[in-house]
């Protein structure tokens, strides 16, 4: 049982820093073009300024946390 709590703890955790990252990852965005949306984002080659260096570095940060709490998912379930 406690096993169990703190997996959830952590993988809440990790779902919260996602959505941080995610929105840092946007709002970035949206100063180098305003108006992209979360669709257009996960297409960067379709918007040149997204070449920015600084957005790429905080897009790989994003997919880093994205694939921690993919494989913290993948522990839980096949422990």
């Amino acid at each position: 049982m406690e096993r169990d709590i703190a997996w959830a703890e952590l993988e809440a955790l990790l779902v919260r820093m996602e959505s941080h990252q995610r929105d840092k990852v946007l709002a970035l965005a949206r100063r180098l073009r305003p108006g992209l949306t979360g669709e257009d984002i996960q297409n960067p080659h379709d918007f040149p300024e997204l070449g920015d260096i600084d957005w790429h570095y905080e897009d790989g940060v994003l997919t880093g946390i994205q694939s921690v709490v993919a494989a913290v998912r993948a522990m839980v379930k096949d422990p």
